[in-house]
Protein backbone atom coordinates (compact mmCIF):
# COMPACT_ATOMS: atom_id res chain seq x y z
CA UNK A 1 0.00 0.00 0.00
CA UNK A 2 1.68 3.22 -0.92
CA UNK A 3 1.88 5.99 1.99
CA UNK A 4 -0.28 9.05 1.36
CA UNK A 5 1.45 12.37 2.72
CA UNK A 6 1.08 13.25 6.17
CA UNK A 7 0.67 16.78 5.95
CA UNK A 8 -0.61 19.17 1.92
CA UNK A 9 2.41 20.24 0.47
CA UNK A 10 3.46 23.21 1.71
CA UNK A 11 1.74 23.43 4.74
CA UNK A 12 3.72 22.47 8.24
CA UNK A 13 4.74 18.91 8.51
CA UNK A 14 5.90 16.85 11.52
CA UNK A 15 9.76 17.62 10.80
CA UNK A 16 8.57 21.25 11.18
CA UNK A 17 7.39 20.37 14.55
CA UNK A 18 10.43 18.20 15.06
CA UNK A 19 12.91 21.65 14.25
CA UNK A 20 10.72 23.65 16.34
CA UNK A 21 10.94 21.12 19.41
CA UNK A 22 7.45 20.81 20.04
CA UNK A 23 8.03 17.13 19.04
CA UNK A 24 10.82 15.11 20.72
CA UNK A 25 13.54 13.50 18.43
CA UNK A 26 16.63 11.39 18.80
CA UNK A 27 19.71 13.80 17.29
CA UNK A 28 21.63 11.63 14.87
CA UNK A 29 23.62 14.69 13.64
CA UNK A 30 22.67 18.85 13.96
CA UNK A 31 25.01 21.54 12.02
CA UNK A 32 23.68 25.25 10.50
CA UNK A 33 22.09 23.74 7.35
CA UNK A 34 21.07 20.51 8.58
CA UNK A 35 19.58 18.36 11.15
CA UNK A 36 19.44 14.22 11.34
CA UNK A 37 17.37 12.14 13.40
CA UNK A 38 15.99 8.93 14.23
CA UNK A 39 13.15 6.99 12.13
CA UNK A 40 10.76 6.34 14.27
CA UNK A 41 9.88 3.42 12.22
CA UNK A 42 13.39 1.92 11.36
CA UNK A 43 13.67 -0.15 8.42
CA UNK A 44 17.06 -1.78 9.53
CA UNK A 45 18.94 -1.58 12.34
CA UNK A 46 20.34 2.27 11.77
CA UNK A 47 17.85 4.54 10.18
CA UNK A 48 17.37 8.17 10.27
CA UNK A 49 16.76 10.72 8.14
CA UNK A 50 18.35 14.08 7.06
CA UNK A 51 16.16 17.17 6.71
CA UNK A 52 17.74 20.73 5.97
CA UNK A 53 16.15 23.08 8.83
CA UNK A 54 15.06 25.69 6.41
CA UNK A 55 12.48 24.38 3.97
CA UNK A 56 12.47 27.34 1.90
CA UNK A 57 9.73 25.49 -0.64
CA UNK A 58 12.15 22.44 -1.41
CA UNK A 59 9.00 19.59 -0.73
CA UNK A 60 10.46 17.10 -3.29
CA UNK A 61 13.37 16.72 -4.67
CA UNK A 62 11.59 17.52 -8.01
CA UNK A 63 10.94 21.57 -6.94
CA UNK A 64 14.59 21.95 -6.30
CA UNK A 65 15.66 25.33 -7.42
CA UNK A 66 18.86 26.16 -8.79
CA UNK A 67 20.34 28.04 -5.65
CA UNK A 68 19.11 24.80 -3.20
CA UNK A 69 22.19 22.95 -5.22
CA UNK A 70 24.49 23.89 -2.06
CA UNK A 71 21.83 22.79 0.87
CA UNK A 72 20.90 19.22 -1.20
CA UNK A 73 24.81 18.53 -2.07
CA UNK A 74 25.54 19.26 2.18
CA UNK A 75 22.45 16.79 2.69
CA UNK A 76 23.88 14.43 0.75
CA UNK A 77 27.06 14.82 1.94
CA UNK A 78 26.01 14.07 5.63
CA UNK A 79 24.10 11.56 4.77
CA UNK A 80 27.40 10.05 3.95
CA UNK A 81 29.69 10.92 6.96
CA UNK A 82 26.17 9.97 8.95
CA UNK A 83 26.23 6.22 7.30
CA UNK A 84 30.32 5.92 7.13
CA UNK A 85 29.90 6.56 10.95
CA UNK A 86 27.09 4.21 11.72
CA UNK A 87 27.20 1.53 8.93
CA UNK A 88 30.88 0.79 8.42
CA UNK A 89 29.95 -1.87 5.61
CA UNK A 90 27.85 -0.22 3.72
CA UNK A 91 24.87 1.90 3.75
CA UNK A 92 21.18 2.55 1.63
CA UNK A 93 20.50 6.70 0.89
CA UNK A 94 17.18 7.19 -0.30
CA UNK A 95 15.31 9.92 -1.56
CA UNK A 96 11.28 9.56 -1.95
CA UNK A 97 9.50 11.59 -4.54
CA UNK A 98 5.80 11.96 -5.05
CA UNK A 99 3.18 9.68 -4.26
CA UNK A 100 4.18 6.79 -6.57
CA UNK A 101 7.59 7.28 -4.82
CA UNK A 102 5.95 6.82 -1.42
CA UNK A 103 6.81 10.47 -0.06
CA UNK A 104 5.29 10.43 3.11
CA UNK A 105 6.18 13.96 4.20
CA UNK A 106 6.72 16.95 2.18
CA UNK A 107 9.96 18.38 3.30
CA UNK A 108 12.39 16.99 1.21
CA UNK A 109 14.66 14.41 3.78
CA UNK A 110 17.15 11.51 2.91
CA UNK A 111 17.41 8.44 4.50
CA UNK A 112 20.40 6.62 5.65
CA UNK A 113 19.29 2.63 6.62
CA UNK A 114 21.59 0.37 7.23
CA UNK A 115 23.33 -2.82 9.71
CA UNK A 116 21.82 -4.93 7.44
CA UNK A 117 22.52 -6.50 4.12
CA UNK A 118 20.30 -4.15 1.54
CA UNK A 119 17.92 -6.31 -0.78
CA UNK A 120 17.11 -5.36 -4.70
CA UNK A 121 15.10 -4.24 -5.69
CA UNK A 122 14.04 -1.90 -2.66
CA UNK A 123 10.21 -1.67 -3.61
Amino acid sequence: MLKTAASTEGQPTIFDKILDKSIPSTTVHDDDLCYAFADINPQGPFHCLVIPKERDGLTRLSNAREDQKAVLGHLMYTAGQIGKANCPEGFRTVVNEGVQGAQSVYHIHVHVIGGRQMTWPPG
